[in-house]
């Protein structure tokens, strides 16, 4: 446990000066070390390809990147055709909707119309046919005026006739008519 408090004391007291000592050409000096550890590193990572291997890798990631955009464009761009059916649709839909209402309209208004015509013709009808009845009334009446005056007017003729008329004349009359139905019935 002691060595776990006394190792940050230690690497806080180490100083980056004390650590470089001697000439820059020699092992003992750690700034040569690094740098030959590090052109080492960067020997290695040239000798197993890695530069190149990265790059593949990036490539491939651009690629498919790529290749992700290129569909969403043509999802994107079929699903514009879709909506731009779809709203030609609608519209046409629309255009429909409203030739049907435009359609209903003016057969509503032909119905209205007709049934006014067939109201009147009907008012018409029914005029004629109560004119057609005080007509008929009116000559009934008349007929019956007319044949009651004639019966009046044959009784009081035949009782002037009755009274001013002797047997003689009566039986000249009979005979008369006899032989006018006579000529009228051969």
């Amino acid at each position: 446990m002691k060595t776990l408090y006394t190792l940050p004391a230690i690497a806080l007291t180490a100083t980056p000066a004390f650590a470089a000592s001697g000439p820059f050409f020699s092992l003992g000096n750690t700034d040569f070390v690094v740098t030959l550890a590090f052109l080492l590193f960067i020997g290695v990572l040239f000798y197993f390809k890695v530069p190149g291997m990265i790059g593949g890798m990036l490539d491939k990631r651009a690629e498919g990147i790529q290749s992700e955009l290129d569909e969403a464009r043509a999802l994107r761009e079929e699903a514009q055709s879709i909506l731009a059916g779809y709203e030609r649709k609608q519209k046409e839909v629309a255009e429909q909707a409203e030739l049907i209402v435009a359609n209903a309209k003016s057969e509503a208004q032909a119905a209205a119309d007709q049934a006014k015509e067939d109201i009147k013709n009907s008012i018409a009808r029914r005029l004629q046919a109560a004119e057609d009845q005080i007509q008929s009334a009116q000559n009934s009446a008349v007929k019956q005026v007319r044949d009651q005056a004639a019966a009046v007017a044959v009784a009081a003729a035949s009782d002037v006739i009755a009274k001013g008329m002797t047997a003689k004349d009566a039986g000249g009359l009979i005979d008369a008519a006899i032989a006018d139905v006579g000529d009228k019935l051969h």
